[in-house]
């Protein structure tokens, strides 16, 4: 009796997982976040900030809390576009790996994770001194079932730190 009883577990169970596997394959397997704000500085101070990693220490919160653990590589231009530093016992790298006339591209890699797109672009607002940051972020997640599942939550748990970080950087350039 026992071991009928099992097997019919084990049988269900197997099903289970087969259903949620091939239900996961209907899922995305990128996710993008997109936040926006609108700064009330000239583009080109805002742009300044965004496109050197050695700035994003006074307005990104992730730059400020780990600054003291925080590696700069300098290009040559003098400004930085690689940025290393350990966090929760895994190392993090920022590279900037494009920069156009009101966009920077940089991806943010993480031990165990997946790499993240990052493209920040800095537009200019008609009849105003104003401009509008856009940080779109763009995830890709593997085929493992709860992964997928954890690309459908991603949006509301990373987006409020890419508007926390928005925020700041108007802040910081409307005030310095």
């Amino acid at each position: 009796m026992n071991l009928r009883l099992f097997k019919q577990f084990f049988i269900v169970l197997a099903g289970l997982f087969i259903f949620i596997t091939l239900f996961s394959l209907f899922i995305p397997s990128s996710v993008a976040v997109t936040r926006a704000v609108v700064i009330n500085a000239p583009a080109e101070k805002v742009f300044n900030e965004l496109s050197n990693l050695q700035n994003w220490k006074h307005w990104q919160p992730v730059f400020i809390n780990d600054s003291a653990n925080m590696r700069f590589g300098k290009s040559e231009d003098g400004t930085s576009n690689s940025c290393e530093w350990d966090s929760k016992g895994r190392k993090n790298k920022m590279l900037i790996t494009g920069k156009s006339d009101n966009m920077v591209t940089a991806v943010l890699s993480r031990e165990g994770e997946n790499d993240v797109l990052n493209t920040i672009r800095v537009l200019p607002l008609t009849n105003s001194n104003s401009v509008q940051a856009e940080w779109n972020v763009l995830i890709k997640l593997k085929w493992y079932p709860w992964e997928k599942f954890y690309g459908i939550f991603i949006e509301k748990i990373t987006g409020e730190g890419y508007e926390a970080a928005l925020n700041s950087l108007k802040n910081y350039t409307e005030n310095n």
